[in-house]
């Protein structure tokens, strides 16, 4: 599993949730800033990644179009380098890893995640 963390969340947060044994890429390293969700759903399908973000369009996206992949990662906490949200947040991914293969939306705040399978 490998995770494409997007431009609205600091790259900072991909670091540590790599520390914490996740590989995390930064899209900064990977595309242009100003790419749209939709380049950058296209590219997590063609590269095997997970989308990480902390706004709702690419579950919308996901939604409209009766998507299947990639599966999604909205973290809806303000607190990112935390390294307790971290940890929360690896435990909760690690927890439902066999349906974020399959095509999930798991949404995780400072309490608990949801998991939502795919197509919506």
């Amino acid at each position: 599993m490998k995770l494409l963390v997007d431009m609205n969340l600091p790259p900072k947060f991909a670091d540590m949730l790599t520390e914490k044994g996740t590989v995390a890429v930064h899209w900064y390293k990977t595309g242009a800033p100003d790419a749209t969700d939709n380049e950058i759903l296209a590219y997590a399908i063609s590269n095997d990644f997970i989308v990480m973000s902390c706004d709702l369009d690419f579950s919308t996206i996901l939604s409209s179009t009766k998507g299947k992949k990639p599966s999604v990662i909205q973290v809806r906490t303000q607190d990112y380098l935390s390294g307790e949200t971290a940890a929360l947040i690896v435990s909760t991914i690690n927890k439902n890893i066999t349906e974020l293969n399959e095509g999930a939306i798991l949404t995780i705040n400072a309490k608990k995640g949801r998991l939502r399978l795919l197509p919506l």
